[in-house]
């Protein structure tokens, strides 16, 4: 098993494109790491220097106490689960899982051995002696798992590796690969575009953006405490409502002013929220942040938080267990998540309660997070 250490690493490009700057990270053993962003952020090709089959521009990559910069990737002693799966289609999936090893010399009892083990584990053992185009997406998700396992790598590269499968499949495979790692006691580390894979299954998340680190952190203070607009606007679904407000200042307690003066609403800054840069921004504009879960529309959020808007509803979405209503506050596009049971329809004008306790405010001209 092993820990990495990425130490200012960067990806440069022929025509002066850089893919990935100043990448510093330290990962633990055993760790499950998510690097998680949009298209294009730079979090494949960050896992493919890791791997060795991107070339490394600049910086220090160790795992363990080795540096492999010019490490070729076969003797890294890491394994790669692609998000094409990769397999070759004229072997069988005993084939496809033992090829790695044959290629090493492994005696033939311990690669069947291996195979069978992983097979096992993954609950694939029917399965062995078909050829991929008989199987299922997920189930070829499961022999590309197997024959990384058979590895017995000292860390697991996964690159969006369920991003094939149908939703109720990606569900299921979270579940496994998440069971997977703890079976393993591997350091695994996760690309992913999907934030909901990203919150469930890693100890530490990685947001990135335009080929730089945003914020590292556990799922949950990523949730509760992002350090700028864009991870407070890509960890959630749907995402944090964004509305500009004007910082005020009455009698040593703070309040935000949002909508238009014809009809402005105030919503108090509970103390605790209250820092030097709030204060500094009295009379400015910021952006006020709140998740679709802390606006309310029923009688006892109504009576317990007392800053309320009104907001005309646009649409509704009934999703089972709760509602989504899209809604439109002086114009601005506001989004709650609402008990199943609200009787909002299309066309009303309703009263939306905001748990102040919940509120995130942005600096406007810096993205920064001011308070959470």
């Amino acid at each position: 098993m092993a820990s990495l250490s990425l130490r200012g690493i960067y990806k440069k490009y022929p025509g002066g494109v850089v893919a990935v700057s100043d990448f510093n990270l330290e990962i633990a053993d055993k760790e499950f790491i998510i690097l998680v962003g949009p298209s294009g952020c730079g979090k494949s090709t960050t896992l493919r220097m890791i791997a060795g089959l991107e070339e490394i521009s600049e910086g220090d990559l160790y795992i363990g106490d080795r540096r492999v910069n010019d490490v070729v990737p076969k003797d890294r002693d890491i394994a790669m689960v692609f998000q094409n799966y990769a397999l070759y289609p004229h072997m069988t999936v005993f084939e496809n899982m033992a090829f790695g090893l044959k290629l090493r010399k492994t005696p033939k009892d311990e690669i069947k051995r291996r195979v069978e083990e992983a097979a096992r584990i993954l609950d694939i053992t029917y399965l062995l002696d078909r050829k991929p185009k008989a199987l299922s997406g997920g189930q070829r998700q499961r022999v590309a798992l197997g024959r990384a396992i058979v590895r017995e790598p000292q860390v697991f590269l996964l690159d969006e590796p369920l991003s094939n499968l149908d939703a109720k499949l990606r569900a299921q495979m979270r579940t496994e690969i998440t069971k997977l790692h703890q079976r393993l006691g591997t350091t695994f580390i996760y690309v992913t575009h999907d934030q909901v894979e990203a919150m469930t299954m890693g100890t530490r998340i990685v947001v990135m953006k335009d080929g730089f680190i945003q914020q590292v952190d556990t799922p949950q203070n990523l949730y509760e405490k992002p350090c700028n607009l864009f991870v407070a606007g890509f960890m959630g679904s749907p995402q944090m409502n964004f509305i500009d407000a004007i910082v005020e200042e009455k009698g040593g307690k703070y309040s935000l002013k949002i909508g238009g003066d014809a009809k402005a609403y105030t919503v108090a800054i509970p103390e605790g929220k209250v820092n030097d840069a709030l204060k500094a921004k009295v009379g400015k504009e910021v952006i006020m942040g709140i998740r679709p879960e802390d606006l309310h529309d029923d009688e006892m959020s109504l009576s317990a938080y007392p800053d309320s808007v009104n907001c005309d509803v646009e649409v509704t979405e009934l999703m089972g267990h709760e509602t989504y209503l899209y809604l439109s506050l002086e114009g601005e596009p506001v989004v709650a998540r609402v008990n199943s049971r609200s009787t909002a329809k299309v066309g009303d004008n309703v009263k939306i309660a905001i748990n102040t306790n919940k509120l995130h405010i942005f600096d406007k001209e810096t993205e920064q997070t001011i308070c959470n």
